[in-house]
């Protein structure tokens, strides 16, 4: 799967959970300071993760990340 397939995949999430406009959100963008994230939240990003690219992932490292971009980078290591 392409980095730019995977990257508008985890925006399409992170707005459905957030409900944060697409165009808010950036490679950059922190889940907690930027985008307003709770923990409860990040719980269900995990979650939703999981469930968009049907991979298991490690939940406390999961919720050490802390960029969309880092993000990306982490479930791209479960896709290979």
């Amino acid at each position: 799967m392409e980095d730019k397939e995977i990257y508008e995949r985890v925006v399409k999430v992170i707005s459905e959970v957030l409900g944060v406009d697409k165009e808010k959100i950036k490679p950059e963008s922190r889940f907690v300071e930027d985008l307003g994230a709770e923990s409860v939240q990040s719980l269900e990003l995990v979650a939703a993760f999981e469930n968009e690219f049907d991979i298991e992932m490690e939940e406390e490292a999961a919720l050490e990340v802390k960029t969309v971009g880092k993000a990306v980078e982490f479930i791209k290591q479960y896709l290979k």
